[in-house]
Order: C-alpha cells, then sequence, then structure tokens
C-alpha cells in the first residue's frame, strides 16, 4: 500500500499538469541551491518549477493523461509546469540554459502532444503575445494613415499644379486673371 504523503505528492503533481498550459522538463544536476532558486525568480509568477521524484512524476502525468514523456524522468529531473503564456518561461528557461550548462532541456509537453527539445526552443525563439498585439496595432494604426494619404494625394496635386500654373502665368508677363467683384 502506497504511504499517504506518495498519494498526496502524486495528486498534487497531477494537478499541476491539469492546470498547466505547457511544461518544460530539465534536468539540473550540478546546479547549486542558489541557482536554482536564481531560475525560479527568472520565471515569473506565471510558472512553478518542482523537483520530484520520477517514480511521482510517471505516475502523476498518467493520472493527468500527459503521454509521452516518460523517457524524460530519468536522472534529476525538475519540471517547469507554466500557466498562462508559455513563451517568456521558455525564453527564460532557454536564457538560464545558455548561461549555466548544467541545466539540459530534455523537451515538454503542450497542447496535449509532447515536445522535442528543438520545439521547446523554437517557442522560447517566438515574440510574446504582448509583442505581437503590439505589432498587429502597430500595422493596424499604419493603413489608415496611408490611405488617408492616398485619398488626400489628389487634391494637394491639383492644388499644386494651380498654383505653379498661376506662377507661370505671372512670371510671363501676364498678369493673373482678375477676380470677379463682390456683388453689391
Amino acid at each position: 500500500m502506497a504511504k499517504p504523503e506518495k498519494v498526496t505528492a502524486v495528486a498534487e503533481i497531477a494537478e499541476q499538469f491539469k492546470n498547466s498550459t505547457a511544461t518544460v522538463v530539465t534536468e539540473y544536476r550540478g546546479l547549486s541551491v542558489g541557482k536554482l532558486t536564481e531560475l525560479r525568480r527568472a520565471l515569473g509568477a506565471g510558472a512553478t518549477y518542482s523537483v520530484a521524484k520520477n517514480t511521482l512524476v510517471k505516475l502523476a502525468a498518467g493520472e493527468a493523461g500527459v503521454v509521452g514523456l516518460d523517457e524524460l524522468f530519468v536522472g534529476p529531473t525538475a519540471i517547469t509546469f507554466i500557466e498562462g503564456e508559455p513563451v517568456d518561461a521558455a525564453k527564460a528557461i532557454k536564457q538560464f540554459a545558455k548561461e549555466n550548462k548544467a541545466l539540459i532541456i530534455k523537451g515538454g509537453y503542450m497542447d496535449g502532444k509532447a515536445l522535442s527539445v528543438a520545439e521547446v526552443e523554437r517557442i522560447a525563439d517566438l515574440d510574446s503575445r504582448e509583442v505581437l498585439l503590439a505589432k498587429l496595432a502597430g500595422a493596424f494604426k499604419a493603413k489608415p494613415a496611408q490611405a488617408a494619404g492616398l485619398f488626400n494625394a489628389p487634391a494637394s496635386q491639383i492644388a499644386r499644379l494651380a498654383q505653379a500654373l498661376l506662377e507661370k502665368r505671372t512670371s510671363e508677363g501676364g498678369a493673373p486673371a482678375a477676380e470677379p467683384a463682390a456683388a453689391e
């Protein structure tokens, strides 16, 4: 019979799997507690970095319906449970792994599918949601300004043409046409 604390741990990990939009599995062998704390801070509030026994994580993943990750749970393994936008957390993990060679990205899980290391890195290379929305807003703002300029162009061209014609007539010695007198 399983110990109550292990049953509780499996239930908590399974709940984390269920509540996450994505997970990233890493190997942390050789990282100090201080470095792991630094990584947790870099991940921000939307992600939880958890170290747990591989057997408990396998059981929890199965309970949560997460498949395809069993081969990643070998050696010292930690899982980043990401709630919300996965891009920022993936960027933080990739950057931390670049600066600390002891952290190794093993893979991940998102949208019901196991992710390879390359796929996790591609997610990290994406622009964040906020950046994409800002780019979209800029594109929408630019289009009306371009349209207004296009619609104003014929009127301003006619005005410039009339001014040039007036200047040409004046320079040729001819007086500009008299304006009609105001009716009294």
